[in-house]
């Protein structure tokens, strides 16, 4: 009884402290899009962030933990534990529900934050927060419980996303697309003739500060899926983490150096994160070099498809679908390929596992691809009726920051400032 007791204790610290990191992680969003868009928009970057963490935190504490991980009859939808009550042993969790809670708390926080960069400058701020309480508590719980809840269809069939390349990046990277479609580019971003302008970053060293506060973070997000301080995998998933998000980022140095003879600092960055996405579904079930292998992959890819979304003129600031949305589909797909042998209920293709779990994984990512897509658009297409998605132009003109809420990022000049005589220029 008193091992049991420990070790219990012991689960319950380690998933505490690896929510902490995942968490923190909201310091790397908040610097990392503040760093990549202008100067005019970084105080609606930090204040899109405290919505995510705040009404996102709140709502899934209501509603969408209970829709993602309650009891259901046909793997679609749960329907118990709202607030926080009623019977959800059928966890079989080690660690308390309210533990278990703060953990996914911090991953539903997560796919809100995916899709704030892909909208940034140009969203008005109340209709971000209606489609962060949407995102929240239906849009991310729903196709969740598909995929981790025991009863969920997608798990039924055997779909393996350890810590969330399909059920969080793809879902939240799709979303950012259509979020970024329905809004369409900021204005000046393409010109009538063709033409792309290039809106340099403003902060590429808080940007990079961002990634590194990301890339500790994500230690958390993938060790600690285990729910288990005593797991004896736990090592080789801080490792496989370590060699994709290392992979991802050299591929995109050399990459860029050699195609454009100069190094490339923001596809540098975004290469890292494009490896932790591609390994996150996986780091539990392949091997060192398959690690490696997909987050070169994942990282090199992310450059060709933030290229091809410049060219269809799809304005997303950060590269949140290139990240987030390439990279999770490559990560979901890699574990159908490369899943070793007595790691998972179903061995990769290159493992002689066969077709069955490749099958799979491409089947739970296309319906959470086109669940995060159609939901968005339905979603921003219903708040649209009511409230207008998108700023106007003097306000985009002007800046979020002053034109929305009233204060710029810095002030370096003045000891006051006149708001209205800002808002009038």
């Amino acid at each position: 009884m008193e091992i049991a007791e420990l070790s219990r204790g012991m689960d319950t610290i380690w998933v505490v402290l690896t929510a902490a990191m995942i968490l923190l992680m909201e310091g790397g969003f908040a610097l990392l899009e503040a760093g990549f868009v202008r100067q005019k928009n970084a105080v609606s970057i930090i204040m899109k962030v405290f919505v995510d963490i705040s009404f996102g935190a709140l709502v899934f504490y209501f509603m969408g933990f209970a829709i993602m991980y309650g009891k259901d009859a046909g793997g679609l939808i749960g329907t118990t534990g709202f607030w926080m009550d009623g019977d959800l042993s059928h966890l079989q969790l080690n660690i308390s529900t309210d533990t278990y809670w703060l953990f996914q708390c911090a991953f539903v926080i997560a796919v809100i934050s995916i899709v704030s960069g892909a909208v940034a400058e140009r969203i008005h701020f109340r209709a971000y927060i209606v489609y962060t309480i949407l995102m929240t508590g239906l849009i991310y719980p729903i196709s969740g419980h598909w995929i981790w809840s025991p009863s969920g269809w997608l798990a039924k069939l055997g779909m393996i996303d350890f810590a969330g390349s399909a059920a969080i990046h793809a879902l939240g990277g799709f979303a950012a697309l259509a979020a970024a479609l329905f809004l369409g580019p900021r204005i000046g971003r393409f010109g009538a003739d063709g033409r792309t302008n290039i809106v340099p970053p403003s902060n590429l060293p808080l940007a990079s500060v961002g990634a590194f506060i990301l890339w500790f973070g994500w230690f958390g997000f993938n060790s600690g899926s285990t729910l288990s301080a005593t797991n004896e995998n736990i090592g080789h998933i801080a490792v496989t983490t370590m060699l994709a998000s290392a992979a991802g980022c050299a591929a995109c140095i050399l990459f860029t150096l050699f195609r454009y003879q100069k190094a490339d600092p923001p596809m540098a960055i975004n290469g890292a994160l494009a490896g932790l996405v591609g390994i996150t579904a996986g780091c539990a079930f392949v091997s060192d070099g398959a690690a490696i292998l997909i987050g070169a992959v994942s990282g090199i890819v992310m450059i060709l498809a933030s290229e091809r979304l410049e060219k269809h003129r799809v304005d997303d600031p950060v590269g949140a679908f290139a990240v987030h949305g390439i990279s999770g589909s490559i990560g979901t797909l890699a574990v159908g390929l490369f899943a070793l042998p007595g790691s998972a209920a179903h061995t990769g293709l290159f493992y002689g596992g066969g077709w069955y779990l490749l099958g799979v994984q491409a089947l739970g990512l296309a319906v959470v691809a086109v669940w995060g897509f159609a939901l968005t658009w339905g979603a921003l297409k219903l708040i649209q009726w009511f409230k207008p998605v998108r700023v106007s132009r003097d306000d985009e003109l002007i800046g979020l920051d002053v034109g929305i809420h009233g204060v710029p990022a810095y002030n370096q000049e003045h000891d006051f400032l006149d708001v209205d005589k800002l808002r009038s220029n």
